[in-house]
């Protein structure tokens, strides 16, 4: 692929280029999806597609309204000094902080480790650092100089048995943590206090400052358990501590005095969606309240809220880098769900037992989730290779997305009615972007389905078994960890968490990894009647079901 040839022409040609993605509100999509939504041709496709990846690693906001100067961390994590007072303060600043080394900083926001060649499998376009080693740490040069923030990378690219893919939600995302913690860590820090002790540069000065401006009107907090996120949350309640106006203000008043929010007590957390869904939809988020314009300004605007950016700052900012926009929109629609196959051998797969899970899929799964062509339906299929049998050549979902209501928890749908005050910001109405409370969850297309445990918006569910267990015989509770060993950290029957006596020790050693259904927000209960239980009774044996989760293993 020419980059160069494609990298010189001007940004104004590269426009005239682009096909109108239509983002206007139940504009009918095709059932195959739109994986190149600006109809770009395949060169300016390929190259639109590798500048959004690195974009989603290395976050193109400069003017973001949480980025701390790198000189800073360098002083406090990385340099060696031998001057007392220096070795003092790195020392204090570790000490009541928690953050020892940048990759401890790294780790706060739960990103996954770059991967060798051997596991680079997926072909992460790696974004050399001097001192970064993990996916989503952004250098950004700002007009205070350079400073450290997270990407979309963050809760976007999970790791599957020590492999990046991207897309994939990250299993266990911290970028809550980092909001509370670096609060925290950055209230020790006095600006001039900490120019004058470490030397920092005037510019380290103001970027501290800035940043510190910002965090006054950010208002995180953490998940209810690990591997959930609290963004709806976070920017409902920072947008309480700004005006109610559309550029939602800074307030100082409000900074100390933040407005009541009905979600303020309310636990509404919810897992990152995969990327390689979007490409479906024409409804976006879990819950399908976002129901016109591109969710990627959505997304820049919740991080920017959720980071304390001056709105109209951000504003100038997109109008200027529209084509920065377009290539992380051709990047995230383009992504690509991991197969089974790619980890495990197809010979681990009883074509079978698959054949049959589909013939039940398709009596009853298809009015929701949508239609899987295989390839061993195809005329070549005995031409074909074992893996090759198991592909997925055509999924066809709907031309208009479905909300449906299941009967699973209801509070992160119902939280929404939080941020219908982002309707009013004028970011919003310029970019078209809309906000609808809806009645239930979007039921996902199924692409990838067998890497996405736990299930459900809320995790409630450790494997597909769960799933397709009735509610009420679900399990309470659960463990989770980590998927770093394909025989100790994965049910392949089930597909999911291990349960019971396999359960590794190690993951019941953290509370916030043990899951407890009980809990306000975390509910296990729903989708069973109705879908495989019908007047209480299973419409499945315990044999059609493994066949079911035999078919789900090769979407």
């Amino acid at each position: 692929m020419r980059l160069g040839f494609w990298m010189a022409w001007g940004s104004l040609a590269l426009a005239t280029q682009l096909g109108a993605a239509d983002w206007t509100q139940d504009a009918s999509i095709p059932r195959e999806g739109r994986p190149n939504i600006l109809q770009l041709d395949p060169q300016q496709q390929a190259h639109y597609v590798h500048k959004g990846w690195q974009h989603s690693l290395n976050y193109p906001v400069q003017v973001t309204g949480v980025t701390v100067p790198l000189e800073l961390l360098q002083d406090l994590l990385i340099d060696t000094y031998e001057t007392p007072l220096r070795k003092l303060l790195q020392q204090a600043f570790k000490a009541l902080s928690g953050i020892r080394t940048f990759d401890d900083f790294e780790a706060l926001a739960g990103l996954v480790a770059e991967p060798d060649a051997a596991h680079n499998i997926y072909n992460v376009p790696l974004v050399p650092h001097d001192f970064a080693r993990r996916l989503g740490t952004s250098i950004i040069d700002t007009e205070n100089g350079p400073g450290v923030s997270f990407s979309c990378a963050a809760c976007h690219m999970g790791e599957l048995f020590g492999v990046p893919v991207p897309g994939l939600t990250n299993r266990f995302p911290r970028a809550n943590e980092f909001f509370v913690t670096g609060k925290k860590a950055l209230s020790l820090v006095e600006p001039h206090l900490a120019s004058a002790a470490l030397g920092l540069s005037s510019e380290s000065r103001r970027m501290l400052q800035s940043v510190k401006r910002s965090l006054a009107r950010v208002e995180a907090r953490l998940p209810a358990k690990d591997g959930l996120d609290t963004s709806l949350a976070h920017v409902a309640l920072s947008l309480s501590h700004r005006q109610k106006d559309a550029y939602a203000t800074p307030s100082g008043w409000f900074e100390t005095f933040p407005r009541p929010d009905a979600i303020r007590p309310i636990v509404s957390d919810s897992k990152p969606a995969p990327w390689w869904n979007v490409k479906y939809k024409n409804k976006f988020l879990l819950d399908g309240s976002v129901v016109s314009g591109n969710p990627i300004y959505t997304n820049i605007l919740w991080n920017e809220i959720g980071r304390g950016t001056d709105l109209k700052v951000l504003e100038t900012w997109l109008d200027q880098n529209q084509q920065a926009i377009d290539e992380l929109t051709a990047a995230v629609f383009s992504t690509r769900a991991p197969r089974y196959t790619d980890f495990f051998p197809a010979a681990s797969l009883d074509l079978a037992s698959a054949q049959r899970g589909q013939k039940l899929f398709n009596g009853n799964c298809v009015r929701c989730h949508g239609t899987y062509d295989k390839a061993w339906d195809q005329p070549d299929a005995a031409l074909l290779s074992a893996e090759e049998l198991l592909a997925t050549i055509r999924v066809r979902y709907f031309t208009n997305t479905p909300v449906i209501d299941v009967g699973t928890d209801p509070q992160r749908a119902a939280s929404m009615k939080s941020l219908l005050q982002l309707n009013d910001l004028a970011i919003s109405q310029r970019k078209g972007v809309l906000i609808q409370v809806q009645s239930g969850y979007v039921p996902p297309p199924l692409e990838g389905i067998w890497a996405r445990w736990p299930y459900f918006h809320n995790n409630a569910a450790p494997s597909l078994c769960a799933v397709l267990t009735a509610g009420d015989k679900r399990p309470t509770t659960y463990f989770a960890g980590e998927a770093r060993d394909k025989d100790l950290d994965f049910d392949t029957i089930c597909n999911g968490y291990p349960e019971g006596d396999q359960v590794p020790p190690e993951w019941k050693i953290d509370p916030a990894r043990r899951y407890n259904s009980t809990l306000a927000g975390l509910s296990n209960k729903g989708h069973d009647e109705g879908i495989f239980l019908k007047g209480g009774q299973e419409m499945y044996s315990e044999a059609q079901k493994a066949d079911l989760i035999m078919f789900l293993k090769t979407l």
